[in-house]
Order: C-alpha cells, then structure tokens, then sequence
C-alpha cells in the first residue's frame, strides 16, 4: 500500500483566511472504504500515477487517512432556502480536503461530500446514501461532457457503513471536484452577521483567485458583480438549451463563478414542459425548468445586497447602480440564450424574426408533447433531406403544430448561404444525442444498491461522456422513456 505522500500535492489557500470563514474538522473514519467508481480521466488531470492502490486511495477519499498537505475544513454559508432566509448553514456533510494543481496549472478544490459530521451538520449524521453520490457522479459528468461548467466527480467509495433515511441504504463518499466552493450563501453568512470587513475579504479573496483580470480594476466590486452576473447569465443559459433542471437553486447552491454546483433533484427534460418540476420537496414550483432565469437574477439581488457597501459607500447610490445593473440581466440571459438556440435550429446570421421562430417551435414542442432532446437532434438529422421531416413529426402527439412550423424553418434556414450538409453538421455539434435520461439512471441506481451491480453506472457513464456522437450499439440510451418507465422526482440525499 502507498503512502499518503504519493496522493497528489495538497495546498488549501482558503485556510489562510479568518477561521470565522470556517471550521477545521476531521473526517469521521468509516468502517470499510472500497472504490466503487474511479474517474481515471480526471485522475489523470489531477496527477494520480498508476503505482497508486484502489485501497491507498479508498483510504484517502473515504476520510480514513489525511493527505499531505490537506487541512480539512468545512466552509461556513448561510443561504435562501425556497425564498426563506437561514443565517447559517455550512457544509454540513462536505469537508474541503484543499486544492490541487490540474495538468493546465488551474487550482481545483477536492472536496469529500459524506465524509461524517462537521460543526454545520445541525443534527444531521454527515453522511451520503449511494444511490445521490452515483446521481451526482453521473450528473456531474454528463454536464462537463456537454461543455456546460460544473463540478466534476471524481470517485464514489463505498464506506461498508449503512446510512439511515428512510431505509437503510449503503453508504458513500463522493469526491467532488470544482473551480472553487463559494456561494451567494457564503457571502449571504457574513452579511447575516454585518460583518462588512468579512465580505471585503471574501469578495477579494475571490477576485484575486478566479478573476485577477480585474484585480487592478478602479471599481473592482462592480466589475466583480458585473463578472458574476454576465456568468450567471451565461450558466442558465445553457442549462435552458440542453433542458437541464438544477431543482434547488437556493443562494446556496448557487455558485459565484457561474458554475453548476450542488446536483440533488436534478434531471434533464423528457417531453417539453416549462413547468416541469423534478424536486420532490418542490411543492409550488419555485425551481420549475421555465422559472430558472427569474431565480436567478432573484439571487443575484440577494448576492448585490451582501457587497452593496463595496460597490460605494453611499447606499443610495449603490442601490441604484444594483439595480441598475440587474435590470439588465434579463436581456443579458436573453441574448445568451437565443444566440444557443438558434445555433441549434442552424441559424449563423440572426434576423429580427429569428426569435419567434424559436419560441414558435417551444411552443409546438409543447402543445405537441414532444421530447425536447430528441426534437431537436432529429431536427439536425432531417436539415439536409427534407424526406427525413417524418421522423421529425411522429415524435409530436399532435402533428399539427410540428408540420405548420417546418416550412417556416426550411425557408429560414435556406437563407443563410451555406451548404445544407454543413449545417448539419453544425447542428450535431450542439444538439446531443444522449442526455442523462431519469428512468436509466433511476435502473441504474437501482442496480447498484440493491445488488453491488455497478456495470450499468460504468457503461451509463461511458456513453454519456460523448454526447454528441452517434453510439450504434447504446441507441436505446437516448430513446425517451416509454409508458411504465418510472419518472420519479428526486431528494438531496440528506
């Protein structure tokens, strides 16, 4: 077995700020650590050898022993939860191992998610069920695989212990991966606690880290809000055209550097519908797929007020300039999102009447129940034979509303002076074949907590990892669930 020191070198940057900023917390010990899933990919990046053990790294990721270098934390945040303040929160069941240097020179946080109780636990038993860690781990990777910034996993190791909800459940640790861990919530704690030199601090400690750019800037708070709400924009955006839902964007789980942070009832559109909820806990639709830009730009208000004194000292102005500025965020998401989709419909050029072409097709996807992802792959396949328009059409339950909207499309796209087989091409580019469909990674799960089957999680997530390709022998990977398939809502895990 290797010794701890072989594990790749560990800094932790963010222990050199205040210790109100967070606690230090060892992890609690688990009975059998086993690596269940290795993301040898990632591992690569991060500088793992192959003279490293799965045992010697169970170890490590399991919290059973310390790598050099590591000073293990848990990171203090408060948060809105469903519109509702709390003043404190904190990882509760994560503990920041430190960071890494990857293969570009980039500083990564290794974070171990179910690694035991910490002082935000709030009663909780800081541990992870399996079947959350594999849906993150999937989730994560399917993300990063569709070029949408994220957390990335990086391993799930069994603990040999049972974690109580409610039912036994194996447990887990999964080694999560990030640009950084810093939330509007985090921000939100010292705001809770009118601590305004504690958000000084965290706002450069931030900018000087992720955002150097604009370190000498005059007024850097506001290019740093600015910086924050044009990657927010950018972030929704993007989840809106490959169908994501995050299902809890509390301030919380909304991270500052525009990354998808925190998977727990998340999943991607089946059959088209703004309203689609996936968060059992989700009663009202707060974070239904439709409402997601107005969530956003709502905790981006709540992140302005938490450095209004950085941006000027006269509140009044300050306000104005928030406002302001987050004013423009919808047009801001806008433009971001209809440049992505209409990149998808295979439009380069934009025209004034581009926009209610998209929305013309949202709203016969909708009307016609029609599969979102399918749609619009099929849409790819069909652009350069206009006999290929059927396999279009049977995917809506009602026709109509598909075949009044093709001409319109065929005559548009006929407009941008370019080879229809190019077109195509550009339009496979963007359009993914295979999403993380919920039924599959539902069997998925299923399979390896009830019988220790990881085979389906491996291939799910080796298909997954080329979305964009076209997998003859995983085709049934990207049909869309049939009558029967379970289409659940999900929890956190906690």
């Amino acid at each position: 077995m290797i010794t701890s020191s072989q594990f790749p070198t560990l800094d932790n940057a963010y222990s050199g700020l205040p210790e109100r900023f967070y606690r230090y917390v060892t992890p609690t010990p688990v009975h059998k650590p086993e690596l269940a899933l290795w993301n040898s990919v990632l591992a690569n990046e991060l500088g793992f050898t192959n003279s490293e053990t799965k045992d010697s790294i169970a170890a490590i990721l399991s919290g059973n022993k310390i790598p050099d270098g590591s000073k293990p934390l848990a990171m203090a945040y408060a948060g809105h939860q469903f519109g509702q303040f709390v003043p404190q929160l904190g990882d509760g069941r994560a503990i920041l191992l430190g960071e890494v240097l990857d293969s570009n020179g980039k500083k990564k946080d290794v974070q171990l998610k179910g690694a035991g109780i910490t002082p935000f636990s709030r009663r909780g038993d800081g541990r992870c069920c399996l079947g959350p860690a594999i849906r993150e781990y999937l989730a994560s990777e399917a993300m990063h695989a569709l070029r949408i910034p994220t957390t990335r996993a990086l391993a799930v190791t069994l603990t040999g212990e049972r974690v109580y909800r409610e039912r036994p459940f194996p447990g887990a640790v999964l080694t999560r991966v990030a640009n950084g861990h810093i939330r509007v919530g985090t921000f939100q704690y010292f705001l809770a606690r009118n601590d305004i030199d504690g958000i000084k601090v965290l706002a450069d400690y931030v900018i000087d880290r992720y955002f150097p750019g604009i370190a000498n800037s005059d007024e850097r708070y506001k290019t740093f809000f600015l910086t924050v709400r044009d990657a927010q924009a950018s972030l929704i955006a993007q989840w809106m055209q490959v169908g994501f839902i995050h299902g809890v964007m509390n301030t919380d789980n909304t991270s500052v550097l525009g990354e998808t942070i925190d998977y727990g009832p998340c999943a991607f559109l089946d059959t088209y519908d703004p309203n689609t909820v996936y968060s059992y806990i989700d009663h009202y639709g707060r974070y239904a797929f439709g409402n997601q830009p107005y969530i956003a730009a709502w905790n981006l208000g709540r992140f302005a007020e938490t450095i209004l004194e950085l941006i000027d000292p006269d509140l009044q102005k300050a306000v104005a300039w928030a406002e302001e500025v987050l004013q423009d965020f919808s047009s801001v998401f806008h433009s971001k999102w209809l440049q992505g989709m209409l990149t998808k419909i295979g439009l380069k050029t934009h025209l004034p009447e581009d926009h209610k072409l998209v929305e013309e097709l949202l709203d016969a996807m909708h009307k016609g129940k029609a599969d979102y992802t399918l749609t619009f792959r099929q849409l790819a396949k069909s652009v350069d034979n206009i006999n290929s328009d059927n396999k279009v059409i049977e995917l809506f339950t009602d026709p109509s509303y598909i075949k009044a909207w093709l001409p319109n499309w065929r005559a548009r796209i006929g407009r941008e002076n370019r080879e229809l087989s190019d077109i195509a091409k550009d339009m496979l580019k963007v359009n993914p074949a295979f999403i993380l469909r919920n039924h599959r990674v539902e069997r998925a799960i299923e399979m390896a907590v009830e019988k220790g089957d990881f085979s389906m999680v491996l291939e799910l997530h080796s298909v997954l990892s080329k979305p964009f390709d076209d997998q003859p022998n995983y085709e049934t990977y990207s049909e869309a669930p049939r009558p029967g398939d379970w289409q659940c809502k999900t929890f956190c895990g906690t």
